[in-house]
């Protein structure tokens, strides 16, 4: 495209949810705040974002959600008890997560969705283009997926959403992208989505995963949506509106990504996840492979 889009520097991360499948752990605890070996999961997420470079962070929280905010804040106890010690690595770790982002905060309220979500997103993005990151979804920060997201968005206008193929049995658990190809191996033209489909109806098996780059006309479409399965107001059929008429944000694009994904909304994934991530540290990795390997071939 001929014109200049405006550059991206915004992304919202919706955190408000209840994290039931985590209970007990996270009857007082938010789920984001588990933590992915010695980091919570929405650390992650907002290294990500700052990666590729989005330095303006609005979190949507709800109640009890509190220690999300208490992270990313300054902690002059800790880090004045850590400097009397001399710990100066534990230090700068617990410094990390104060100067990553400007972050910003806003109550969701009624837990209506993620269409709703984003919506209460709108007064702080305004008329620009912004991001959305699902907590539940972490991108190994090896793999460049919103980088490029950014980059597809940056020059081709419209939204983009992140895709990933999944096995015709699991369909149902995802948004569902009908795609077409263009002259770009990882880049599909989005011409409609659905929702959660039966996996007999669904027209691929291209899934959408937690990662969105999308056009301000959204929250028009947002404002008039209708609640729709399960009682939400889905993200997914504002994003289908816009597919299926460009003249409204511009088109959809999808980029298809083949990277490293842990999907920590899951007791399982999470799991893995963790036993992923630590396998590969440095300081962690070769006694933690030493311990893992001994622990399947005699425990197992």
């Amino acid at each position: 495209m001929t014109q200049s889009l405006p550059r991206i520097s915004k992304a919202v991360i919706p955190a408000a949810g209840l994290g039931t499948r985590f209970l007990p752990a996270t009857k007082a605890t938010p789920k984001e705040m588990l933590p992915v070996v010695d980091k919570p999961a929405i650390q992650y997420v907002v290294e990500e974002a700052v990666k590729a470079g989005l330095g303006d962070v609005l979190m949507i929280t709800g109640r009890n959600k509190r220690p999300l905010e208490d992270h990313f804040d300054r902690n002059y106890e800790l880090e004045e008890a850590l400097t009397r010690k001399g710990d100066e690595e534990r230090l700068s770790k617990v410094r990390e997560s104060n100067d990553l982002a400007t972050m910003h905060y806003v109550r969701q309220g009624d837990p209506r969705g993620l269409g709703h979500a984003v919506l209460c997103a709108a007064p702080h993005v305004g008329e620009q283009p912004f991001a959305v990151l699902l907590g539940d979804d972490l991108i190994d920060p090896r793999d460049a997926l919103l980088s490029r997201m950014v980059e597809v968005r940056e020059r081709e206008g419209g939204s983009v959403v992140a895709l990933m193929e999944v096995e015709p049995s699991q369909i149902g658990l995802y948004g569902c992208a009908a795609v077409e190809a263009t002259v770009d191996a990882d880049v599909v033209k989005v011409r409609d989505l659905v929702e959660k489909p039966d996996p007999g109806e669904a027209p691929s098996n291209y899934a959408v995963i937690g990662r969105y780059v999308l056009d301000p006309a959204v929250f028009g479409i947002l404002r008039e949506t209708e609640p729709g399965r399960g009682g939400e107001i889905q993200l997914t059929d504002a994003l289908q509106k816009l597919a299926q008429d460009e003249r409204i944000g511009g088109p959809v694009h999808g980029v298809v990504f083949k990277g490293r994904r842990y999907d920590t909304g899951d007791r399982g994934d999470y799991l893995r996840a963790i036993v992923r991530l630590a396998c590969e540290r440095e300081d962690l990795g070769p006694d933690f492979r030493t311990w893992l390997r001994s622990y399947v071939s005699e425990e197992m």
